[in-house]
């Protein structure tokens, strides 16, 4: 058994229906055939726009009535042209009585002025079932064995009327008391149930999907497939993206985030049940049939790793509700689910915060509910106890989505490159969310632009081409990996039209150089041959004599004397992108130079990851200052090796153990003594500050000294981790001391909105966000003017080569753009 699946585009007028029938006439030569018909196009929408008018005017609606009515006997001519034996009376009698059921119901709704969700049911549902009378007769002409199934008696559904939800089990033991051993097709009408009371419900807008899915399983089908006007699904929508890309195949969970996220590729309450029964779901176009068209199951063979689609949501409100820390926010959940539910209100990117008792919530514009309205009846005793601060709700948001399978693969370059672009359209972003399953990355921001930035989105991950010569300097930890990231990429960018082309790697002695590409096999071998010497001025002459558009010089050193020579560089042609904090945390006089030589020769200075390394924490402040915000205060954990050592000290190990364990994992500095002198924290608050607009040095980043000043003269590593044991016992006590009033010790950096800042060992309680980062996060709490009193958290991994690696590659992107 096959079920098969045919969309109202597919059933839009006579020659569609011939079509349509011919699919299933060549199915049923291999297989049984089981048939879900919708609605013909715009019919569903011609009888809601009925319903509202004999509502507002408590008149029948005759003219529209008989528009309908119409197109039905306009369809059965058409259909009787092209095949001459289909009987036209004998339908259109079919149609007459349809229509004067529809007009008594119209009748009920004028005598009542309202539309009962019973009547409203039936009404909208009408299309459906007229469809399978047509198709039926045209079927029968071929002597094909049919069987026309009414889903009242067999769809077993519970919920309201509207929008009701299929019970699987119960349907499939109905269906089991049914022969279906000499029928060629099954015909049933999509959309439609029966509740406990064998009274007819929908299944929601585009519930035929959903018909086809319970129909599927109900008739133990190997295969549902969709029919409707396009081959398949597209990494975008392409009516609003010309150059979207057909997917052969996708996973179950992946057509679900697009289709819950907005994409219109297939009802959303579909994927769920063809999960379960794993049964594959093919969509296919009925004015392309010989298209594969795309596979939704649970194999993801080719594009495992693939970005799977783009997709929006418009018209979306934030509700966010504020609950007093003395109460217990599980009983405003419980009581706000509820109501969300019995409502049928679907909502995104749902967040319940303990640490700051809030829930906030996105729903879509598209209910008659006031929920503001709503929410304050529900909480009426709660907001008058003050338990409950007033709702607040902003409006006009939009929420775009990519959808992969493993998304934090991409993360950090999909977020940076749409940072990037949000920033290019003067919009903002909002909130940035992950979901559980790892498939889909969201982001919320203004309604504004919306489709210029989606098309600019899908076009830099899909298929723009930039030719970018890249410049190496600097082959550590960081400088290899990162390496290893565009060697690894490479080919999959150039797929998506980006063409990275690494022309140089240098380390402080000798480089080498390739005028069209070093290969990703040979270089080391290379490296450790040349005798070319390292001299910076040279090395930049060869952008101009190689003609390179784009040059890129990416510095992965720890230099004080290549961060000096930065606007050199830029004057000669060169983005920069640096790792290098020195350049950002030297003299003030040189941090404004930098910035007015970038300005001056409009040369890209990205330096992402000296705060919070793959974070993207820089640009998201210039978006923030920008826009006219201002900051309050700052406080943050900056430092992933600081982060890891305090948390393993939370785990009873020792200062010199947990440092020891930081640098084997390449979390810290080069040289450890960098990471718990603070000065590597003072470095990036100082940055931070510089970036709110605080003229400040080094010198004015108060540091609490951890280690005695004996310590300031070893610079040898080894030396240095030895000599750590010695005071060992003093954290031991503060960790003991902390302990007992429940709270964590944190080596944390803050900025007061008089520019002042320090770094210092502080003790935190469970109420604090800091409290629980360790194992090398990073979190980054900023009180703006626009962020209070909830303040903006950035939250995540902030150290380690790969991690700060993968930063530099996502400034590498944002210049491709």
């Amino acid at each position: 058994m096959k079920t098969l699946k045919f969309g109202g585009t597919s059933l839009a007028n006579a020659e569609k229906f011939i079509q349509v029938s011919s699919i299933i006439t060549n199915k049923i030569k291999n297989n049984q055939i089981s048939v879900v018909l919708s609605a013909p196009a715009t019919i569903t929408n011609q009888l809601e726009n009925a319903i509202k008018k004999c509502i507002e005017k408590n008149i029948i609606p005759i003219k529209k009535l008989n528009i309908i009515k119409n197109f039905f006997f306009n369809l059965i001519k058409n259909i009787h042209l092209l095949e001459n034996k289909y009987p036209k009376e004998k339908t259109q009698k079919k149609i007459i009585i349809q229509y004067k059921k529809l007009y008594n119901k119209f009748s009920n709704i004028q005598s009542l002025a309202k539309c009962p969700d019973n009547i409203y049911a039936k009404i909208i549902s009408i299309g459906e079932i007229i469809s399978v009378q047509l198709m039926n007769e045209l079927l029968k002409i071929k002597k094909n064995k049919i069987m026309v199934i009414n889903p009242v008696k067999l769809i077993a559904a519970t919920g309201n009327y509207l929008n009701a939800i299929v019970n699987i089990n119960k349907s499939k033991k109905r269906f089991q008391k049914l022969n279906f051993s000499k029928i060629n097709i099954i015909l049933m009408p999509g959309f439609i149930a029966g509740n406990k009371l064998k009274k007819l419900v929908v299944l929601g807008r585009n519930g035929s999907d959903y018909s086809a899915t319970i129909l599927s399983i109900c008739t133990n089908s190997h295969t549902c497939e969709i029919w409707t006007d396009v081959n398949g699904i597209y990494t975008g929508d392409p009516n609003i993206i010309s150059n979207t890309h057909l997917l052969s195949e996708i996973t179950y969970q992946e057509t679900l985030e697009l289709a819950y996220l907005g994409a219109k590729v297939i009802h959303p309450a579909s994927i769920k049940p063809l999960k379960k029964y794993n049964i594959p779901c093919i969509i296919k176009n009925t004015n392309n049939i010989q298209n594969s068209g795309t596979i939704i199951s649970n194999q993801n063979k080719k594009n495992d790793k693939k970005i799977k689609g783009i997709t929006y949501l418009n018209k979306i409100i934030l509700v966010n509700i504020f609950i007093s820390k003395n109460y217990n926010i599980e009983k405003i959940s419980y009581k706000l689910s509820k109501y969300l539910s019995s409502n049928n209100i679907i909502t995104y990117l749902y967040n319940q915060s303990i640490s700051d008792n809030r829930i906030n919530f996105y729903f879509q514009k598209n209910h008659s509910i006031n929920i503001k309205n709503e929410l304050e009846k529900i909480f009426s005793i709660e907001i008058q106890k003050k338990i409950l601060k007033p709702i607040i709700l902003l409006k006009k948001l939009s929420i775009i989505s990519i959808i992969s399978s493993n998304i934090t693969k991409h993360n950090t370059v999909i977020l940076k490159n749409i940072c990037s672009i949000v920033d290019s359209f003067n919009n903002k972003i909002l909130f940035i969310s992950h979901n559980i399953s790892n498939i889909s990355l969201s982001i919320v921001l203004k309604d504004k632009n919306i489709i210029k930035i989606i098309k600019k989105i899908h076009n830099l991950i899909i298929n723009k081409i930039i030719p970018i010569n890249i410049f190496l300097i600097g082959i550590g930890g960081v400088g290899l990996e990162l390496l290893k990231i565009i060697f690894n990429q490479r080919k999959i960018l150039k797929k998506k039209l980006i063409q990275i082309n690494i022309n140089l790697i240098a380390n402080s002695k000798k480089y080498i150089v390739n005028k069209k590409n070093i290969k990703p096999n040979k270089w080391i071998n290379k490296f450790k041959k040349s005798t070319k010497i390292f001299y910076l001025k040279n090395i930049l002459n060869l952008a101009k004599k190689n003609g390179y558009l784009i040059p890129i010089l990416i510095d992965c050193t720890s230099s004080q004397s290549i961060a000096n020579q930065y606007n050199l560089i830029m004057k000669s042609g060169f983005h920069i992108i640096t790792a290098n904090k020195k350049s950002n945390s030297s003299k003030l006089s040189e941090y404004i130079k930098i910035r007015n030589t970038s300005n001056k020769y409009n040369k890209k200075f990205f330096y992402e990851t000296h705060v919070g390394a793959g974070l993207p924490i820089i640009q998201n402040l210039k978006n923030l200052i920008d826009s006219g915000d201002r900051l309050i205060k700052f406080q943050g954990i900056l430092s992933g090796s600081m982060s890891y050592i305090f948390g393993e000290l939370d785990d009873n190990k020792t200062l010199s153990e947990a440092t020891k364990n930081a640098k084997e994992l390449g979390f810290t500095e080069p040289n450890p003594k960098d990471d718990l002198s603070g000065i590597d924290i003072a470095r990036k608050l100082l940055i931070l500050a510089r970036e709110f607009g605080y003229s400040l040095e080094l010198s004015d980043v108060k540091i609490e000294e951890i280690l005695p000043d004996c310590f300031k003269k070893i610079d040898n590593k080894k030396v240095f981790l030895s000599k750590l044991k010695k005071i060992d016992n003093l954290f031991i006590k503060k960790t003991k001391k902390a302990k007992k009033e429940k709270k964590v010790l944190r080596f944390i950096g803050t900025i007061k909105n008089n520019g002042k800042c320090s770094v210092k060992i502080k003790s935190v309680n469970n109420k604090n966000p800091l409290y629980y980062i360790k194992n090398g996060e990073n979190i980054f709490v900023f009180y703006t003017k626009y962020y209070q009193p909830i303040p903006l958290i950035i939250r995540g991994y902030g150290a380690g080569n790969s991690v700060t690696a993968s930063g530099i590659f996502s400034d590498l992107l944002r210049i491709a753009l």
